[in-house]
């Protein structure tokens, strides 16, 4: 038996077949790395990790009934079965690798979760959907401040993008009880005008964003990709820089090369 045989024996369906099963490990591989290879959260790929913990749920599963055959007694078992032990082996060891890939994206986005969590709460709340469905909530700022009230309230958001649905209830809880540590720690003693935790007096914003300016490795997917030059630095409008082409690796900011990538047309290395 082959060894991709032995893989597909755990897709069944329309949407499992054993070509879906590899592209989504390829796609799941190729998020890992651009996760790892960037400071700021990447939009969450629902879809294809609802199909990947599918796959890991039934990958258990077949695993879990072939110890159970290999654990027979009767020998009919290994004289109509002798690869049993190589098949469970070979599935073992697949999962242990897609598994490897989960732990470790969460992982990563955990630690930028943590790491910006203001950040990402307020850009959730100030997305155009969630604006317009909590506008009608909203409620004047109470006269005596504390830290938890500069959390933003996203019971109605409807749009958790870049994070997933389970991402957001996470970062909600942790910067509330962050908060209320601050505030029985040090933040009680401030005037109440300075407790929050999003401040922006004089200029300077509390809220601490991840870096876009870093540099990644890229590689070009398609024919042309023109690598984005965005205001700042002296540049008052956005600009065009050089044309990349395909098959081409370049060293370059990740703000200019962001858009190609949501569309498909570079991947990260």
């Amino acid at each position: 038996m082959d060894i991709d045989d032995i893989l597909a024996s755990v897709d069944r369906g329309d949407v499992s077949t054993p070509e879906s099963a590899s592209l989504d490990h390829q796609l799941l591989t190729r998020f890992w790395v651009a996760e790892r290879g960037v400071s700021e959260l990447l939009p969450w790929p629902g879809p294809l990790m609802e199909r990947m913990m599918e796959r890991v749920k039934r990958q258990i599963e077949t695993i879990e009934d072939l110890a159970a055959s290999s654990s027979d007694p009767l020998p009919a078992t290994t004289t109509h079965n002798p690869t049993l032990n190589l098949k469970l082996s070979i599935l073992q060891t697949d999962l242990a690798r897609t598994q490897y890939l989960i732990r470790s994206l969460l992982r990563q986005r955990l630690s930028k979760l943590t790491t910006h969590s203001m950040h990402y709460l307020l850009l959730i709340a100030s997305s155009p959907a969630n604006t317009q469905s909590s506008s009608a909530s909203q409620q004047p700022p109470p006269t005596n401040q504390q830290p938890e009230d500069s959390i933003p309230d996203l019971t109605n958001a409807t749009d958790p993008s870049p994070l997933s649905p389970q991402e957001v209830t996470f970062l909600h809880a942790h910067q509330t009880l962050l908060a209320g540590h601050f505030g029985a720690s040090f933040l009680s003693s401030f005037p109440p005008q300075l407790r929050r935790l999003d401040d922006n007096a004089g200029g300077t914003s509390m809220v601490q964003g991840p870096e876009l300016k870093e540099v990644v490795f890229v590689r070009c997917l398609v024919e042309e990709v023109l690598v984005v030059i965005p205001p700042g630095d002296g540049i008052e409008e956005e600009q065009f820089g050089t044309a990349m082409r395909m098959g081409d690796v370049w060293a370059v900011r990740w703000e200019g090369i962001r858009g190609a990538w949501v569309r498909g047309e570079v991947e990260l290395l």
